[in-house]
């Protein structure tokens, strides 16, 4: 057994039972749902439904990325326990989390100097970060030393794409990443933007599409034009959604009629309760190996 452990945020929004059986350690973020603390803890202390059905009713959120001493308490008892630590930080484009837990590393490593400490800005979120985890996993159980993950960590980190649309706009409107002139419009005229996760980690609009249906479409040509070896693809393939179950299965049935060759299904996640904060209701999010992001 690997004497180092593969631990990453919550918001890589895989299941409780994924993480489990995957072995792989996560720290919860922390979310205010209309003035109330929540932890971010996969829906174990607040359902998704419950949190959706507020969202769906312009709940006011606000999100609290983990602190300093959250990750110092998180490490400790797998150092203490002889244990070296590889953590997949959620992007540094969109949070400052990668910040508090590379001081937080480094602060530890004064403590147990004989252990190894990696934290890797992934530069991914949702069921991005979580594909990320999940394929350090298996390089894992492949026999892989830490330092050869931390190494194919660093180099590969480009290449997990994230391409997402959203059929409300609301959460867009007030986390100020579309105007509300063009969200009203958009809105009358049924547009689903749809975004990616640029090089830096960041979300960046991309495209106004008409029509979900359409939208649907584009997303899944994406993969086409962006995935290992286009439609011969045979790597992992994840979905995140936001409250929108349907319109993630209709992307999902779209891909594997498309690339006969994927490894395994389409894993559907829902978008959790941080990320979701954000992004409101009718965000669906996917995930694959491919090309190098770029500008």
């Amino acid at each position: 057994m690997a004497n180092y452990i593969i631990s990453t945020c919550s918001t890589a929004d895989l299941t409780k039972e994924h993480f489990e059986k995957r072995d792989i350690k996560y720290v919860c973020f922390h979310y205010f749902l209309n003035g109330k603390e929540y932890p971010d803890d996969l829906g174990q202390t607040l359902s998704f439904k419950d949190f959706y059905r507020e969202i769906e009713k312009k709940a006011k959120t606000r999100t609290s990325q983990v602190n300093i001493d959250e990750f110092i308490e998180f490490f400790t008892p797998f150092l203490e326990n002889g244990q070296d630590i590889i953590h997949l930080s959620l992007s540094s484009g969109i949070s400052g989390v990668y910040n508090s837990a590379t001081a937080a590393a480094d602060e530890l490593r004064n403590k147990y100097p004989e252990r190894k400490i990696y934290i890797v800005d992934t530069l991914s979120a949702s069921s991005g970060l979580g594909l990320f985890a999940d394929i350090i996993a298996d390089m894992r159980d492949e026999g892989k030393s830490i330092d050869e993950l931390y190494k194919w960590a660093e180099e590969n980190k480009l290449r997990f794409n994230h391409w997402f649309f959203s059929t409300d706009l609301t959460y867009f409107v007030l986390g100020g990443r579309i105007s509300k002139v063009s969200g009203f419009i958009g809105t009358k005229l049924k547009i689903c933007p749809l975004f990616n996760v640029d090089q830096e980690g960041k979300l960046v609009p991309r495209e106004k599409v008409r029509t979900k249906q359409a939208v649907i479409n584009r997303i899944v040509k994406k993969m086409e034009e962006e995935a290992d070896d286009g439609i011969n693809y045979n790597g992992k393939c994840y979905i995140s959604h936001s409250a929108c179950y349907n319109d993630a299965k209709a992307v999902a049935d779209l891909i594997e009629s498309k690339f006969p060759n994927m490894k395994g299904k389409v894993e559907i996640n829902t978008i959790g309760t941080t990320i979701g904060s954000h992004t409101g209701i009718g965000t669906v999010a996917l995930f694959f190996v491919g090309k190098k992001r770029t500008k």
